[in-house]
């Protein structure tokens, strides 16, 4: 183990040279070039790394190098290891086995706090924000700039507001963090993170809810933050994006690391490397011929979030709405749901008109909505799996005031097997799954329900490439059997493939439609940037 040193020791959190107000971020030893900082020295290591919860191996003998200005993927299905890891190098999880050495020199990381003070700092795929403070008092969450004493709200906000300019977003420091959208807390995190003196940065699928140009712009900070000497950690089920940003990949599967390679290592060799075996087909839609319409949505409007938004989605079909963050494509699916209200419209499942802001009624006609928020809003994580399946259907399942338990669980039982959730049993806590599996028991819960037209909103999610092919696979089945599915998504090729036609929003208006066969990236962004005045309906 060689005792070189990967650049100089960080300087406290919270230092003006490297804090809020816009200083250089990480070390800076001198010339860095595109290998990695200075001579790529390593700064992290990890030695059969092992960590065991009751009746499972989450990591077993992991081995992983970090280099000074180098960006490091790591790769893996939900469930591989890979939270983990990075939950033990943030000091959240102790390992059972094994060992950690900065700069050559063994270290324990107990606490958060632990870390901060090695210079890691980790932005998770769960946003560690305080949705009740503003986004200046997050940004400045325990090192708030003083006067006298007390909080100089001024200065932290021109702190924040210089944070806020790196990663390219236009929020007001003052807003609360409860009334961002989630790509907007994505970038708030990433914000957070550049306020730390991080000699180590783990990033958590930072570009899961980001569009192309804010995914571009994330990059280019990824860069900027290597050249300074920086190592990089970042966590992507996007394999496209793995060469655009990497230098070297880890790959790790069932708690092991498998190999070690190039970030320009083609993607069908990764897939095989990440899931044992060859995946065929990434985007298998199977068409199907459109039915009568099920769903159809005429003139929404809700002032301030979308206009005259009006649509069908038919029996057989599967629906794709693209757009960019802030078109208001979430927004028209809660209202559609009757999860929100909205001013004027209306919408028919089968031509019966439905109440706005009445969830139940909309259930009850053959609604479903999978939200983009799967842990605040399609789950309850405290809850075990058969008792999450079985949310939607309790009011059914329930005679005389009580609950028929044994058939919901014979029921859940039916539809965990069907979507091949990995699990030890029924009453294991639905937080203790992969992202991947909890995902597929936000949808298993409309199956069960027998959804006839299901809304997907950002359905894959943080997912790797694996259980992506079993989701699609689902909605194959569900067009199949003559139901319908609205899917929003921000990943375009996901839409491209997966979609008959696609529905393009922007800035709250329905501004294109698009034929599968005719959509292309291009043509769906082009309509997506299009000022709204402008638009024309194709």
């Amino acid at each position: 183990m060689s005792d070189e040193r990967g650049g100089r020791p960080g300087t406290p959190a919270g230092d003006p040279a490297n804090g809020p107000d816009g200083g250089p971020v990480g070390p800076a030893d001198g010339p860095v070039g595109p290998e990695g900082g200075p001579a790529g020295r390593e700064v992290l290591r990890v030695e059969g790394l092992g960590k065991r919860f009751p009746g499972v191996v989450a990591l077993d003998g992991v081995d992983l190098a970090l280099r000074a200005g180098e960006v490091h993927v790591l790769l893996g299905e939900n469930g591989a290891g890979k939270s983990t890891l990075i939950k033990m190098l943030s000091g959240a999880y102790h390992p059972d086995s094994g060992r950690i050495l900065m700069d050559g020199a063994p270290v324990e990381i107990r606490t958060a706090a632990d870390a901060q003070r090695l210079g890691i700092a980790t932005i998770y795929q769960e946003f560690n924000l305080v949705p009740q403070l503003t986004v200046g008092e997050n940004l400045a969450l325990g090192r708030p700039p003083r006067r006298f004493g007390l909080v100089d709200t001024r200065r932290m906000h021109e702190q924040a507001r210089g944070l806020l300019a790196r990663v390219g977003i236009d929020v007001d420091p003052r807003a609360k963090v409860a009334d961002l959208g989630i790509a907007r807390m994505q970038m708030v995190e990433i914000a957070k993170a550049l306020a730390l003196n991080a000699r180590v940065l783990i990033m958590d699928e930072p570009t899961a809810v980001l569009t192309t140009t804010e995914v571009q712009r994330l990059f280019s900070i990824v860069r900027q933050l290597r050249d300074q000497g920086v190592a990089v950690v970042f966590i992507t089920h996007h394999l496209e994006e793995i060469a655009q940003v990497g230098d070297r990949v880890t790959v790790l599967r069932d708690g092991r690391s498998v190999a070690e390679a190039p970030a320009a290592t083609p993607q069908d060799e990764l897939v095989r490397l990440m899931v044992g075996r060859p995946i065929d087909q990434q985007y298998p839609r199977e068409p199907t011929s459109p039915g009568a319409p099920l769903l159809q949505v005429k003139g929404l409007t809700r002032a301030g979030a979308f206009t005259d938004v009006s649509f069908e989605v038919r029996a057989g079909e599967v629906v794709g709405v693209a757009g960019l963050v802030g078109a208001g494509r979430t927004e028209v699916a809660r209202a559609v749901f009757g999860a929100d209200r909205y001013d004027s419209g209306e919408v028919l499942m089968d031509g019966r008109r439905l109440p706005g802001g009445d969830v139940h009624t909309a259930m009850e006609a053959g609604l479903g909505l999978v939200p983009e928020d799967r842990k605040g809003q399609g789950l309850v994580l405290g809850a075990d799996i058969a008792e999450n399946l079985g949310l939607v259907t309790l009011r059914r399942a329930t005679r005389g005031g009580f609950v028929d338990r044994a058939g919901q669980r014979t029921a859940a039982g039916g539809v965990a097997a069907r979507l091949g959730v990995r699990m030890s049993h029924l009453g294991q806590q639905v937080r203790t799954l992969s992202g991947g599996n909890q995902q597929k028991i936000v949808i298993g819960k409309w199956l069960l329900a027998d959804a006839r037209v299901l809304i997907l909103d950002e359905p894959t999610r943080g997912i790797d490439v694996g259980a992506k092919v079993e989701i699609y696979q689902l909605i194959n089945s569900l067009t199949a059997s003559g139901h319908a599915v609205l899917m929003i998504s921000s990943d375009l090729p996901e839409i491209l493939g997966m979609s008959d036609r696609v529905l393009v929003m922007a800035r709250g208006r329905l501004v294109g439609e698009l034929d599968a066969a005719e959509a292309t990236q291009d043509s769906v962004m082009a309509l997506a940037v299009t000022e709204v005045e402008d638009a024309r309906v194709h």
